[in-house]
């Protein structure tokens, strides 16, 4: 689904990843940080696809709803696993929002 966001400008945080070959208790931990991700002030929306290569999309109000999220508790375990033993590479690139449109 295409996430749902209110006119620019606004901040995505774009996390790319490739998975380990050990994915016990990710899916578990997925769905708890997309619930808990929603419930975060500023808070806009995401988007997410896997296949080999992982792409998630979060887009949020602003830099500081971005930096509460990282420092979230549940989230810094979510980080922890995610380096010790889910990811094999990943990469965060957060970008500024400026412009948008799309079909409808």
């Amino acid at each position: 689904m295409i996430a749902k966001t209110p006119p620019p400008p606004y901040y995505a945080v774009i996390f790319t990843s490739y998975m380990s070959g050990n994915t016990e208790g990710y899916s578990q931990m997925s769905e708890l940080m997309t619930s808990l991700a929603s419930e975060q002030a500023g808070y806009l929306g995401r988007e997410s696809v896997r296949e080999q290569l992982g792409i998630t999309v979060s887009y949020w109000q602003d830099l500081d709803s971005i930096h509460a999220w990282k420092q979230n508790t549940k989230h810094l375990i979510a980080q922890k696993y995610g380096k010790e033993k889910w990811y094999s590479d990943f990469t965060v690139r957060i970008t500024k929002v400026e412009k948008e449109y799309s079909l409808i």
